[in-house]
């Protein structure tokens, strides 16, 4: 992972500024500060987070095969939407 370049990134991977961002010690120590045990880590590279963020959007896009008239399908398909082009812009890069 990297720090996103401007706050426009950072906004873009739904943070709301570059500070929000921390290196993994830091993330780590963030944990531990906030009284959580780190107990297992896993880290992706590219491919595996492109991997986790697609299962993901299958499951949105079954589901709303099988719900569509639910009260949250807009949303759920307003997400679909625009998820792939974000992960794509933004998140792949500075989250995965």
């Amino acid at each position: 992972m990297q720090l996103p370049p401007t706050e426009a990134v950072a906004k873009g991977c739904l943070a709301n500024a570059i500070s929000d961002f921390l290196v993994l010690p830091e993330l780590v120590r963030s944990f531990d500060r906030q009284g959580y045990d780190v107990v297992e880590m896993v880290l992706a590279n590219q491919d595996g987070w492109d991997r986790y963020e697609a299962a993901k959007w299958l499951t949105m896009r079954r589901w709303l095969e099988a719900n569509p008239n639910d009260e949250l399908a807009e949303e759920v398909q307003s997400k679909l939407s625009s998820e792939p082009e974000r992960h794509a812009a933004y998140t792949r890069e500075y989250l995965g």
